[in-house]
């Protein structure tokens, strides 16, 4: 070997050089190097430069224990678990890894990884230990979180109310939690996972609803407010609704779906008993009258297309009010269920019996070929309401009177068609009772009377001889008053006050509700600004609102150009539209709520239980109020079915988010029980009558 091969690289670092690098390196590392002797107090023989920024103390603080040891530095209740694990280490000759805690001279406490081993002589002794230390505290903080939030998960899952689950795309459950396996009827989720192997055949009721599930998770990624009917273990079969979500591999394929399941079995029944109470009467349980307007537009439909007729026969009881008056509400009551049954025991199967109220009946006969059969039909009715019964022990004898009218002879549509037998039905007791007609389109004496009523309607208008009345709205919690409903009255020369009942329901059918009902909102809003300007505490007030304006007039536009004009603000203005409004138009409902919600104005549906009562669509209606119609409240005290209808209305009300008024409260049973039921408000004889505008500022200065 050459002497040029031995000799030192002309670049290599000269021994200074390379300690300085050395000490460059060890203090740009992200901890500490140390030396140090195995004693009582771990005394340091080097210390590298990032000791500072670990513990806060300069290396030659450290160094020989010159101004405080590292065993002072360690946390007191960690040394001696500390000085254990690394005398095993070093005792075993191999490396210790030990996380602990030390104390900075700034009061801080961090966490620390020491990694190190012993150094040991050639003859075996111990000379040293080194090793590098580093924070940890991140770390150990970003691990508390996780366990933190893992059992958060795992308490959540363990304790929730919903049932929540994953299952594979085939059908299978890979996990429950104790809630689902509640709900479906096991005593533990390993159960359900072990029974439930086929999702789709041994769980839905409805064939081909797994699959229905499979296409909204394949094409959206979720499925939310999923509803289906599910068999428990035991067999029942009970209402569920899922919200889950499709979880993907890499490649995009569906791993598993996760959700949450939740028995809606309690909410369905509450909604198919007030459905059923929407479109049914609660006396009789035949079809009411939004029930019976859709049934005769279907039957108009079908008798136009097969070129048959249909027919209504409207029944009214004679003299019923002497059995009420003589025998009190409950005879009646009996009286009304007897005659339903009869009035069924008159159709074909089918044929229609409703009841609009009172002891009108109206009987729908569709596909008829024959004339001949609709007087058939009235002679059956007229034989069977005319047998004697016996109400309360006491024989009686009813007749009535009857009308009817055809299509397409008599109209074309179901209103039409119930005010023409509704004509002929007065025509028939104009006769003498107990007897039937036929509409008649010659002019007849009541058909001049109703043209002089319009007449005196339109003249009303023009003379200013409406006015507004205002029956408070009252917190049951406190009694205050919360709100105020404007009722108009007609305050007609030489008869006094005619209340709405005598005229708004003509007023609707010629369509003078419309210029009315402009009117009844103009000055409701111009009373505000008048009670404003009296500084006086102005609740909302509520108007009413008919079919008619609400589908053959802008309504938003009106509203919007009264709250200009009068200058109110939008918030005090409650527009009270009935339920019955969505039996023709269900969309236009809507789109008009959200409109007038635009505008900041209130809504309350109102007669809500009493009409259509489209469940449906309660979720989607930007309403801010229901009011329970007064038949129910009425009903509610003394019926076992009516309180749990009311009941019903609350809690689906409430759950919706919407504040509930019930209405027509006149008694201390309706309003204790109201009270007990959570309702929030109430209106009604029993706080005040409706009182003119001056009357009811004087309540609000109480």
């Amino acid at each position: 070997m050459t002497s040029a091969s031995i000799r030192p690289l002309a670049d290599a670092p000269a021994r200074g050089d390379q300690e300085r690098m050395l000490k460059t390196l060890l203090g740009q590392l992200d901890g500490m190097v140390y030396r140090c002797r195995d004693d009582e107090f771990w005394t340091m023989e080097f210390v590298s430069g990032g000791c500072q920024a670990l513990t806060g103390y300069r290396p030659e603080d450290l160094l020989f224990n010159s101004r405080i040891s590292y065993e002072e530095l360690t946390h007191p209740e960690d040394r001696a678990r500390v000085r254990v694990a690394i005398r095993e280490a070093v005792v075993a000759r191999r490396r210790f890894d030990v996380a602990y805690r030390i104390c900075r001279p700034d009061g801080t406490v961090r966490w620390v990884s020491e990694r190190g081993t012993g150094v040991f002589a050639p003859d075996g002794r111990l000379q040293a230990i080194q090793g590098f230390i580093q924070d940890i505290t991140r770390q150990r903080e970003d691990e508390q979180a996780l366990r933190a939030a893992e059992l958060r998960y795992r308490s959540i899952f363990e304790n929730a109310l919903e049932g929540i689950f994953q299952t594979t795309p085939d059908g299978r459950y890979l996990s429950a939690n104790p809630a689902l396996a509640r709900i479906y009827g096991f005593d533990t989720p390993q159960a359900l996972v072990a029974a439930l192997q086929d999702i789709g055949r041994q769980l839905y009721v409805e064939p081909g609803r797994r699959e229905e599930f499979l296409r909204e998770a394949q094409a959206h990624g979720v499925v939310a407010n999923f509803e289906s009917q599910v068999q428990r273990r035991d067999g029942r079969v009970i209402w569920i609704s899922e919200n889950a979500r499709a979880v993907r591999g890499p490649e995009g394929a569906i791993l598993y779906f996760e959700g949450t399941v939740e028995d809606i079995t309690e909410r369905k029944t509450y909604q198919n008993r007030i459905a059923h109470q929407a479109t049914h009467d609660l006396l009789t349980g035949l079809p009411n009258r939004y029930l019976l307007e859709d049934r005769i537009q279907q039957a108009v439909h079908l008798a136009a297309r097969e070129g048959s007729r249909a027919a209504l026969l409207f029944v009214d009881l004679d003299r019923f009010k002497d059995v009420n008056d003589s025998l009190g509400h409950h005879a009646g009551d009996e009286l009304i269920r007897t005659v339903a049954l009869r009035l069924r025991g008159c159709l074909r199967e089918g044929d229609t019996v409703a009841r609009l109220g009172g002891d009108e009946f109206v009987l729908l006969l569709p596909r008829l070929h024959a004339t001949d059969a609709v007087t058939q039909a009235m002679q059956r009715v007229l034989a069977a309401v005319g047998k004697p019964c016996t109400i309360e022990g006491r024989q009686l004898t009813v007749s009535c009177s009857i009308g009817a009218s055809l299509y397409p002879e008599d109209g074309a549509d179901a209103d039409t068609l119930l005010r023409r037998s509704d004509a002929a039905m007065y025509l028939a007791k104009q006769s003498g009772r107990n007897g039937f007609q036929r509409y008649a389109h010659e002019p007849s004496r009541p058909g001049i009377d109703r043209l002089e009523l319009e007449q005196r309607l339109r003249r009303a208008l023009e003379l200013g001889e409406f006015t507004l009345h205002y029956q408070p709205k009252v917190a049951l919690a406190d009694g205050r008053i919360r709100g105020a409903e404007a009722l108009i009255r007609w305050e007609t020369p030489g008869q006094g006050l005619v209340p709405p009942a005598g005229f708004i329901p003509f007023a609707e059918e010629t369509g003078l509700i419309e210029p009315i009902g402009e009117w009844v909102l103009e000055s409701a809003c111009r009373q505000i600004r008048a009670w404003q300007a009296q500084g006086l505490p102005v609740p909302p007030v509520a108007v009413n609102v008919s079919p008619r304006q609400l589908h053959r007039t802008r309504l938003a536009d009106t509203v919007a150009a009264t709250l200009a004009r009068t200058g109110i603000e939008p918030a005090l203005l409650e527009l009270e539209i009935t339920e019955s409004s969505l039996a023709s138009d269900e969309r236009r409902f809507v789109r008009t709520i959200e409109d007038l919600k635009a505008l900041g104005v209130q809504v309350s549906i109102d007669d809500f239980g009493a009409g259509y009562s489209s469940i449906r669509y309660l979720n989607s209606i930007p309403a801010d109020c229901l009011k329970i119609d007064r038949s129910l409240v009425a009903a509610a005290p003394a019926s076992s079915r009516g309180r749990a209808i009311v009941k019903a209305i609350v809690a689906l009300a409430q759950n919706l988010g919407l504040r509930v008024v019930a209405e027509g409260v006149e008694t201390f049973e309706q309003h204790e029980y109201l009270r007990s039921i959570g309702c929030d408000e109430m209106q009604g004889y029993y706080f005040s009558r409706p009182l003119p505008a001056a009357g009811f500022a004087e309540l609000l200065r109480l």
